[in-house]
């Protein structure tokens, strides 16, 4: 349940039990968060008329704009002590709607707070507490004070015996059994400010939420700020790997193809200068330099293409997975058809996602045949990639899927997996084509 849903504490209980509440330890919370709120309200209010007295005249020259900043801000404390005095009466904590700055300098901090739109509704409802709330809260506490002064009219009348005592003014009190009638007076206020403290409390704690806590457009506002930021430490991963696999390619690739002819050339040189040559012991270990080299190169090559493949570049999407399937030990269906060239982004995230589900269906499912399926549906990529093993694949205990989910999800996908015991595994990915 959302915290907008969230009944209120105070008036769930007053309605479940209406003729207990007055005598429960909830009312006397309730007056203490009212009292709290009177003397709050006029600090409050002092605090803001000076800060608005002093900044306006002073912003004419310019001197005064920290101080309106500072009026501005001033809602920040304000509203995280509300939020704390808050859990006198209510046990649901309205959140902080503001996002963490962590290691930001005060010029971006005071920058990112005053565009929040959270720090406005903060200083709406400081205004509010300062004004119309420290009245109700006043009027409140002058109610509460003089029926519990009415409660001790006998009291009172027996200690100051024999001054005169009035309550109504012109009818002196005669004595303590005469002042009954004013203890039950007295009763019955307390008894409306329990029930009185309870609505005030409630319509507070409504207030509260409302401009306190969280709302839809700052939780949006966050998703597509981290979304942003996901998909910008994404490209620039994306970058430096296609800056390792040009200097894999252009360098150390280049460097191995060249030890490698020098090998083939010193073996040369050696079979045509040496009279034992099979039996020369420096013939064989340049034959097994070579042998060596070439196999690096291999190696390489095959990490340079699956940093990311030639083909993929040239070709595209169907292409490279086809190149994948022939040189995978199960063997592969593939079965994709798109009509057109689709983003980079959406590409590499495809083409990652099907060599990650091949290579997981080859080392965990005991597969015999896999399917790759991919069509274009409604302006997104469908990839469905099922083989026939044992089933039973779970994407929480890892095997690189929640890393696929992450980015897939970075485009705007979505991965869902589908994996009963005994099979068969179902992996499917959706991309918009937009990327």
């Amino acid at each position: 349940m959302s915290e907008e849903q969230q009944p209120v504490a105070v008036w769930a209980v007053l309605r479940a039990h209406p003729g207990r509440f007055p005598f429960t330890v909830r009312a006397l919370r309730c007056w203490a968060y009212l009292l709290s709120g009177a003397l709050l309200g006029p600090v409050v209010l002092v605090v803001l008329a000076g800060l608005l007295l002093v900044g306006l005249p002073l912003s004419v020259v310019g001197i005064g704009l920290p101080v309106l900043a500072a009026l501005v801000l001033s809602g920040l404390p304000v509203a995280a002590l509300e939020r704390r005095r808050l859990r006198l009466v209510e046990p649901v904590v309205v959140p902080d709607p503001h996002r963490p700055l962590p290691g930001a300098g005060r010029p971006a901090w005071l920058r990112t707070r005053l565009r929040e739109r959270a720090t406005w509704r903060e200083l709406a409802h400081t205004a509010l507490l300062g004004t119309v709330l420290s009245a109700v809260c006043l009027g409140f506490t002058a109610l509460l004070l003089f029926s519990a002064a009415l409660v001790t009219t006998p009291v009172v009348v027996w200690a100051l015996a024999p001054e005169t005592v009035m309550v109504i003014p012109g009818r002196a009190i005669p004595g303590p059994v005469e002042a009954l009638p004013a203890t039950a007076a007295g009763l019955a206020g307390l008894l409306l400010c329990a029930y009185t403290g309870a609505l005030l409390t409630t319509a507070h704690v409504l207030l509260a939420r409302l401009l306190l806590g969280p709302r839809d457009e700052d939780l949006g506002h966050r998703v597509l700020e981290l979304t942003r930021s996901r998909a910008r430490l994404v490209d620039a991963f994306e970058a430096e790997r296609r800056r390792i696999e040009r200097d894999l390619h252009d360098g150390a690739q280049q460097q191995l193809v060249a030890l490698s002819m020098t090998l083939g050339l010193a073996a040369y040189e050696l079979g045509e200068r040496g009279g034992r040559g099979g039996d020369d012991p420096a013939a064989t270990l340049v034959a097994r330099a070579r042998d060596e080299a070439r196999q690096a190169l291999e190696q390489l090559r095959g990490l340079v293409r699956g940093i990311h493949p030639q083909v993929l570049t040239d070709h595209g999407l169907a292409a490279a997975v086809a190149e994948v399937a022939l040189r995978h030990p199960i063997p592969v269906e593939v079965d994709i058809d798109l009509p057109e060239r689709l983003p980079g982004p959406v590409e590499t995230t495809a083409y990652f996602t099907v060599t990650e589900a091949l290579t997981n269906a080859a080392k965990h499912s005991g597969a015999t045949t896999i399917t790759v399926h991919g069509r274009v549906e409604a302006a997104r990529l469908v990839l469905q990639v099922t083989d026939d093993g044992r089933g039973g694949a779970d994407p929480a205990t890892g095997a690189g899927l929640q890393g696929l989910a992450d980015r897939v999800a970075i485009l705007r996908g979505r991965l869902m997996v589908t994996s009963p015991i005994g099979g068969p595994t179902r992996l499917r990915v959706e991309v918009p084509c937009s990327g």
